[in-house]
């Protein structure tokens, strides 16, 4: 078997870094974030969708206003409220299930994840231990209804 590579092949093998890798990070999505200032979990969920390629600008001084401003029910409410893509997102909703929404494009307000479940994103931290409580994802209609979006840590 003849080992030498032909100068093309050599270009070619050079060439490879040059190449977008196929398993290249998603694209940046632009998230703004209403929350309190002092809310350190608001903070973590902001550094978990910053991990996931999220560029996030932060307001802090609450997200009340923001979110019946967006059109989500006052009763699926959390700590944070967030647009993105034309979406609400309230609440520790991951990443992944944010940009899933992007990619199907629903007729709806957005997600929530009503309250603060221990284990979802921002509510994960080390104080928490291994807790892990489950919960759903949410997908809130123009209606107000809603239908379940995704669930985690079920038996």
């Amino acid at each position: 078997m003849n080992e030498k590579l032909s100068r093309r092949a050599v270009l070619a093998l050079a060439a490879l870094p040059l190449l977008p890798a196929a398993h290249a990070q998603a694209p940046k999505v632009f998230a703004e974030v209403w929350k309190d200032e002092g809310c350190g979990c608001c903070k973590d969920w902001v550094k978990h969708l910053e991990a996931a390629g999220f560029v996030v600008k932060a307001h802090d001084g609450g997200n009340t206003a923001m979110r019946q401003r967006m059109g989500m029910p006052a009763k699926l409410g959390s700590c944070h409220t967030a647009l993105v893509g034309g979406y609400a997102i309230e609440g520790h909703v991951p990443a992944a299930d944010i940009r899933r929404l992007l990619k199907d494009k629903p007729q709806a307000v957005g997600l929530t994840v009503p309250g603060m479940p221990i284990g979802a994103p921002g509510m994960d931290g080390p104080e928490y231990g291994k807790r892990r409580d489950p919960y759903d994802v949410l997908l809130v209609l123009k209606t107000g209804e809603t239908r379940v979006f995704a669930s985690y840590n079920k038996a």
